[in-house]
């Protein structure tokens, strides 16, 4: 790899799974000493494993304040700083206008808006000058997608929070970007289908029809795109909102 996180501290919430999980493979790689979170123990164990190198695992929920104080509060301890924030952590599930429960809108709306909210208010005090802030996004938080407007909102809301706090953070050089997959193979995105493969696949394959490349993103490529707004080669981009989606927001 070409250690473009050389000597750099890295914070990804959410990263047992799918594109954290890719998000923090990739960074180790790249040279950073990487802290991840994840809200069940065996789970973040097994992503630690997998990982692998200068990582550490801190079981956390970004939506509980007291859990994110204990997270920084061992940053803090271990490495003094932080250079990269990928708030990452966040989730959804389908239901129509009609359907919609309270119980749903809180879920949603906690993982994705207030958790991101706060992680990214609790780690202003690690974060310098050059450092970079990633929020994620998604092609639904511009685009209409059936079923699926409470997660859509939380997404919009999400790219909102970029455009502001870049003014708030006048001054102090932090960049902050949202990144937004478009359909990504994640256990997140096939669970949605429900547990029969049969199902996911279709799921995978109608989605397919939908994006201009033709095929679903792998992690990897999402990790890519992340790796870019994580390193000095994206120092003049903030407030922005790239998508890494096979074309698929874009028509």
């Amino acid at each position: 790899m070409t250690q473009r996180l050389k000597d750099k501290v890295a914070v990804v919430t959410g990263a047992t799974s799918g594109i954290g999980l890719a998000t923090a493979k990739r960074f180790v790689s790249e040279g950073a000493k990487v802290f991840i979170t994840g809200r069940r123990p065996d789970v973040l164990d097994r992503a630690i494993a997998a990982i692998g190198g200068d990582v550490t695992g801190i079981q956390a929920d970004s939506a509980n304040l007291a859990d994110l104080d204990r997270l920084f509060a061992e940053v803090k301890a271990k490495a003094g700083r932080i250079d990269v924030l990928f708030a990452n952590a966040g989730g959804g599930s389908m239901l129509p206008l009609g359907e919609i429960t309270e119980e749903q809108f809180d879920d949603t709306f906690n993982r994705n808006v207030k958790g991101v909210l706060f992680t990214v208010q609790k780690a202003l005090p690690l974060l310098g000058k050059g450092s970079s802030v990633i929020l994620t996004g998604s092609t639904t938080g511009s685009t209409g997608t059936q079923n699926f407007s409470v997660y859509s909102a939380s997404k919009a809301a999400v790219r909102n929070f970029a455009r502001n706090w870049i003014l708030d953070l006048k001054g102090r050089g932090i960049r902050v970007n949202t990144l937004s997959p478009g359909a990504t193979e994640t256990p997140g995105l096939v669970e949605l289908a429900g547990n029969d493969p049969a199902q996911q696949q279709g799921l995978l394959d109608y989605m397919a029809t939908q994006i201009p490349m033709g095929r679903v993103g792998h992690v990897d490529e999402i990790a890519n795109a992340a790796l870019f707004l994580a390193s000095d080669e994206s120092s003049f981009v903030t407030g922005a909102e790239l998508f890494a989606d096979g074309g698929a927001a874009q028509i």
